[in-house]
């Protein structure tokens, strides 16, 4: 087995909203905050939020999503006629692979190939925090209801992240390496976070095909 490592950043093209979950409410304080050290208080990207959505959009991708009836992939539907097509079912056991499965036939493919590193910030001293007002529209009145205030880090911050994939014997690495850059292209071609019909998280990635 070999361990290698895809490292580089994340950039905000537009301001970005991953929840922290908070379980209290401020008099006159934010709604809806984002994620933040325990130790720092900064802002950072959950390793997990950028490994699940690069899965999702993968699966979308190559066509999965349908035969697994909206659940993650697993290799439980691998016996579907679709997959006679042999580079279908490449694709498909290699997004297995890669991002792990769960199940009695799990086993076959071997520990999950892929680590996601959470994304701490590269720069301090820059804004990390704006508060932006979230409106429903009264489809009557035409004016706004319920306004809210959702906190997003700001365009032009910049996150640091950190891939590391395991190649087994057997594994075709090019190909796992493929699979994993695409991924992150996806994500710039979307979002991440929440709220990206509202134009938020958009992003983009440095050094996607360095890997060391």
């Amino acid at each position: 087995m070999k361990i290698l490592t895809l490292a580089g950043h994340i950039e905000l093209l537009s301001g970005l909203h991953i929840g922290g979950g908070d379980d209290t409410m401020k008099i006159g304080g934010i709604d809806n905050q984002v994620i933040k050290d325990i130790n720092t208080n900064k802002p950072y990207i959950p390793g997990s939020s950028l490994k699940g959505k690069m899965r999702s959009l993968l699966e979308w991708n190559f066509g999965l999503v349908g035969i697994s009836n909206g659940d993650p992939f697993s290799p439980k539907f691998l016996n579907d006629p679709v997959f006679n097509d042999e580079k279908k079912k490449e694709n498909a056991i290699n997004v297995i692979k890669i991002f792990g499965a769960s199940g009695e036939d799990a086993s076959n493919f071997g520990i999950t190939r892929i680590s996601v590193g959470d994304g701490s910030l590269v720069e301090e001293g820059l804004k990390t925090s704006e508060a932006k007002y979230e409106n429903v529209i009264d489809r009557k009145s035409g004016t706004a209801q319920h306004p809210r205030q959702t906190e997003r880090v700001p365009a032009g911050v910049k996150f640091n992240y950190n891939i590391k994939l395991k190649v087994l014997d057997g594994d075709d690495e090019i190909s796992l390496k493929q699979i994993i850059e695409k991924g992150l292209e996806l994500v710039e071609n979307d979002y991440l976070g929440g709220n990206g019909s509202r134009g938020y998280g958009r992003v983009i990635f440095s050094n996607k095909i360095d890997w060391k």
